[in-house]
């Protein structure tokens, strides 16, 4: 993952004599360095062979940082392919994965980009984690087969099993709906509120709110996102995608299909509402993206903070610039804010 987007990364495996060694390059963190002793271990709990010869692992292309555990099951794959244990056309094929050491395969963040990416690429067939499918299957015209373990895999490459084509049950398309725990309908008085929130909601305006404590400031907020229009399919999988990078995406609910509602707590950090980190990821205001952002205790937000609201509010991504690179991820959402009326009033 690149930001927003996923970028494809060819495993190359060679095996040459001479001392047992595992060597993988091509700009690979720590979870990547660690994947051999991962892959060795899986290999040999699956009733393989792990080859006990002088193995590199190249991750293509070598100026790419790589992160992350996903490159377990395809290394696997091509070191059992490499070694002539297995034979499969892997052209059409791409795998994602991480692995115990008892080879079963595991949940990875991004499984909706990079699927999604895999078809722009003309791949045909994606093997990923069993609990991941459901995801995987939102994105159409790609075949998804989902993998238990790694030893399931090398038998379906045999031809002594089969792994049936994951067919989600279609719920995932029905009419998205909203979360009617907090609805508009449930607010009493507070008319003038109300209709300062159903201008915000026509116009996707944003609102400051003033009142002390006990006003109902919080419910007024949150009951805001029921009368938004609901979220388009469309509008469903970017959201989607951004949960999927973050790892809030649920197996039981692959699909986002509620306007996000997010409320910080205004001890988040800089990095945390806006988005960043060395690497950088989405904050906030990217993770309440086609939703509603609220702040409540609005001045006691860190000032940097809520300054670096102003491009992302203007322009509507949020672009966060690193020694590595720049990278951008929407922001489109409406911001509602809630203050009390002075210091005296807490």
């Amino acid at each position: 993952m690149v930001g927003m987007d996923a970028q494809m990364v060819k495993v190359e495996v060679d095996i040459s004599p001479g001392l047992p060694n595992t060597l993988i390059v091509g700009l690979p963190d720590t979870a990547v360095k660690e994947a051999r002793d991962r892959v060795r271990a899986a290999i040999r709990n699956s009733g393989g062979t792990f080859p006990m010869k002088r193995i590199t692992v190249n991750l293509a292309p070598a100026d790419l940082k790589k992160i992350g555990p996903t490159y377990d099951l395809p290394i696997a794959i091509a070191v059992l392919v490499s070694s002539g244990q297995i034979s499969f056309d892997t052209s059409d094929a791409l795998f994602l994965g991480e692995l115990s050491l008892d080879g079963s395969v595991r949940h990875i963040h991004g499984i909706l980009p990079m699927v999604a990416m895999a078809r722009e690429n003309g791949i045909a067939r994606v093997f990923v984690p069993a609990d991941d499918a459901a995801e995987a299957s939102l994105i159409t015209g790609v075949k998804v087969f989902p993998v238990v373990a790694l030893g399931q895999l090398v038998s379906y490459f045999l031809g002594e099993t089969d792994i049936k084509e994951f067919e989600g049950d279609g719920s995932w398309q029905e009419s998205l709906e909203h979360d009617q725990r907090i609805d508009l309908t449930h607010i009493k008085g507070q008319e003038h509120a109300k209709r300062a929130l159903e201008v915000a909601a026509a116009g996707g305006h944003n609102v400051l709110m003033v009142g002390p404590p006990g006003s109902g400031k919080t419910m007024l907020a949150r009951a805001l996102a029921t009368i938004l229009p609901a979220l388009a399919l469309n509008e469903a999988i970017e959201v989607t995608k951004i949960y999927s990078i973050t790892g809030l995406i649920s197996k039981d609910m692959p699909l986002i299909k509620q306007r996000p509602f997010r409320s910080p707590h205004y001890s988040t950090s800089h990095a945390g509402l806006v988005g960043g980190g060395r690497i950088p990821h989405p904050g906030e205001i990217s993770l309440s993206h086609r939703g509603v952002l609220f702040l409540d205790e609005f001045p006691e937000f860190n000032h940097m903070a809520l300054e670096s609201l102003r491009q992302p509010m203007e322009d509507r991504v949020v672009t966060i610039s690193r020694a590595e690179g720049s990278l951008t991820f929407p922001a489109n959402f409406i911001l509602v804010a809630a203050m009390n009326p002075c210091p005296c009033k807490n």
